[in-house]
């Protein structure tokens, strides 16, 4: 695998209903809109292609255009969730791998491609997926954090099409590791979201 067979997507298709209505993706972190910092994160890691990344959005779609990926909403109806954009992202992606990451985590990792690949090939699997400590200490799976193969695309469309709209229930059905960053040196706040203005301004240096 190589920074070139892999598209990264954004995912800022959901209501912002914690953050008061607001579109989370265009609220801004250290005066980047959420999105944008997001995008840039992993433009670094696929190899600084802007063909290598786009975003799943479903309002504001000419704000995020602004920022020069692709846009793509919901194929789904209704605001149905993460899974929703997983699936729009696989329609969409021409790279044989799909990296996905939600808009409000904005300190994710710079090495998430090249941990979850190596974890990827050494298990051989379809999906990698990140998970990382909680303020308890617990390690727990974070799946809006996923490498995932492109051809997983029909085993998405049926599950979505017979109501299935869990992550964690889809993933199930596939060859799946997961992959600790707990590792010394590591943020901890990598994957903390914001769900609140309040908590956004927190996760700022």
């Amino acid at each position: 695998m190589t920074a070139a067979t892999v598209t990264g997507l954004v995912l800022a298709g959901g209501r912002g209903v914690r953050m008061g209505g607001a579109d989370k993706g265009l609220q801004t972190f250290n005066g980047t809109p959420l999105a944008l910092n997001a995008l840039l994160r992993l433009q670094m890691q696929t190899g600084n292609r802007l063909a290598g990344v786009m975003v799943n959005a479903n309002r504001n779609l000419s704000a995020y255009e602004a920022f020069g990926a692709p846009v793509w909403p919901d194929t789904l109806d209704g605001f149905a969730g993460p899974l929703a954009g997983f699936l729009t992202g696989l329609e969409q992606c021409d790279t044989p791998y799909l990296l996905t990451v939600p808009c409000d985590s904005p300190r994710f990792p710079l090495d998430l491609l090249e941990r979850l690949a190596q974890a990827l090939e050494a298990e051989q699997a379809d999906i990698a997926m990140v998970a990382a400590p909680e303020t308890d200490g617990q390690l727990r799976p974070q799946p809006v954090f996923c490498l995932l193969k492109v051809d997983l695309l029909e085993s998405l469309l049926r599950f979505t099409q017979a109501g299935g709209r869990k992550i964690d229930a889809w993933t199930a059905q596939h060859a799946t590791v997961t992959v600790p960053f707990n590792h010394p040196g590591d943020d901890p706040l990598a994957f903390a979201n914001a769900n609140t203005l309040e908590e956004l301004r927190a996760l700022e240096p």
